[in-house]
Formats: structure tokens, sequence, C-alpha cells
């Protein structure tokens, strides 16, 4: 009788089977994952974070140009970083002449607040 099933678990004793406790999931739909991937992959560059925690404390919009100095990478690589922020959605950009200025997004903000919380429990 090895391996045959007897009230949900296997006679060989290796307890219920693996469909019967471990068939969950979640309520996301597969864009939404996706979604909440790429959003998180944009915060898991250096540039990008610090880009994003710049634009996200300033009082105002903030010019690109302000951002090269502040972060000390070049203007092709605050380029790129602000465009994948704004492609996941964590900052609005408008543009103004030859200037673009950026802002965090509420999404954005609530992300960075909810990341400085779990830095500063003291549950440790």
């Amino acid at each position: 009788m090895n391996g045959q099933q007897t009230d949900g678990e296997l006679t060989d004793g290796r307890g219920p089977r693996a469909a019967d406790c471990c068939a969950r999931g979640h309520s996301l739909t597969d864009g939404e994952v996706a979604a909440d991937v790429e959003t998180l992959a944009a915060l898991g560059n250096d540039t990008r974070y610090e880009a994003l925690r710049f634009v996200a404390e300033a009082d105002d919009a903030v010019c690109g140009c302000e951002l090269e100095p502040s972060l000390g990478v070049s203007q092709g690589a605050v380029s790129q970083a602000l465009s994948r922020l704004f492609s996941t959605g964590l900052v609005e950009r408008r543009k103004e002449g030859r200037w673009r200025y950026y802002s965090a997004t509420p999404r954005a903000t609530r992300l960075l607040d909810v990341l400085g919380d779990t830095r500063s429990t003291a549950d440790d």
C-alpha cells in the first residue's frame, strides 16, 4: 500500500499531498504582478532610487539638470533614471521650453514612506 492515499495523507507517512495544502493563490492579476515587479525593479538601482528620493523631498518640481551634480552621475544617467521612473508612474513631468521638471507621484511618496517606516522599526 506504499504511496496510496488515505484521508489526505500518503500511506508512506509523508503527510498531506502538495495539491491539498499548497494550492493557494493571491488576489492580484498577472498584469498587476508585472506592474508591481516593474515598479520595484525601477527602485532597485542606486541612481533611480536616489533620484526619486531627491525629487520626492523637494518643495517644488525639480529640473532634471539639478540632479546631475547631486547624484554625481552623468546627464545621460540622470535622463535614463528619470525616464524609467516616469514610465513606471513614480514621477510626473512637465516640459517648459527645453527643460523638464519632475515631481513624485502620490504612489511614489507612499512607497518611500513605507520603506522609511520599515527602516525605523525597532522590533529586532
